[in-house]
């Protein structure tokens, strides 16, 4: 069964070969902006990125213009990274229109198997302790599996705007 788990060095070559699993495709939730993958094989990059990655839920943590703070969780099962999840703490302008307070991906060969559902429905009550009673998601139009997935775990539509279906869901 899958897991959320706080990012950790340990899964170095599993990450590694999950990022590698998307091909370049941009991957929500990941927070490896800005870090060359191939850098991160590198065991000392790895690790501060994994610091970097738990730092970002403190409101102390400089962070770039624009940018929350933001809890990393991984999704694993046994050693294996399966995918990524954020929970923003906070909603800026581009969050509430287009990014949410949640966003996750699952790599592409461990898809439609559940993973993402399982992932978000762990990462309700996780929302609830940040003091989130009411988290935003989004997806684009184009993406029924992630469409699903909200849905299944209660998602409420609201509205569509610049590509994006917008969803609520409470956590209490």
């Amino acid at each position: 069964m899958p897991l959320l788990i706080a990012p950790d060095v340990s899964y170095q070559s599993s990450w590694l070969e999950g990022s590698a699993d998307f091909g370049g495709a941009r991957r929500d939730g990941g927070g490896a902006e800005g870090w060359p993958l191939e850098e991160l094989r590198e065991a000392g990059v790895f690790r501060r990125f994994v610091d970097a990655l738990v730092k970002d839920a403190l409101p102390e943590t400089p962070r770039k213009t624009g940018h929350v703070p933001c809890t990393y969780l991984w999704i694993v099962e046994g050693g294996t990274f399966l995918g990524s999840l954020a929970i923003r703490h906070e909603l800026n302008d581009f969050l509430l229109n287009e990014g949410g307070h949640i966003g996750y991906s699952v790599r592409p060969s461990a898809r439609r198997r559940g993973h993402a559902a399982s992932a978000l429905a762990d990462a309700l009550p996780i929302a609830r302790e940040l003091g989130i009673p009411r988290v935003l998601l989004t997806c684009d139009v184009s993406n029924a599996g992630s469409r699903a997935t909200i849905e299944k775990n209660g998602g409420a539509y609201e509205d569509t705007r610049n590509g994006k279906r917008r969803y609520w869901i409470d956590t209490a």
